[in-house]
């Protein structure tokens, strides 16, 4: 079992020195992108949800 687990770290790590990091540059653009998405996203469900909040109370009121 030891030596399953240190071959499984030890190609982790290999792994790890092989991956194409992005650079400072593209990270920060990269997570301008992901919280402009979720901000917009956010605000999209937000009026949907009005919305569908004021169309419930409306029928409801029929009755």
């Amino acid at each position: 079992m030891f030596r399953k687990t240190s071959a499984f770290l030890r190609g982790a790590v290999e792994e790890l020195h092989s991956v194409r990091w992005p650079t400072r540059q593209q990270a920060v653009r990269l997570s301008l992108i992901v919280i402009a998405f979720v901000f917009g996203t956010a605000v999209i469900f937000g009026i949907v949800d009005f919305l569908l909040a004021r169309l419930v109370t409306l029928l409801l009121s029929f009755t």
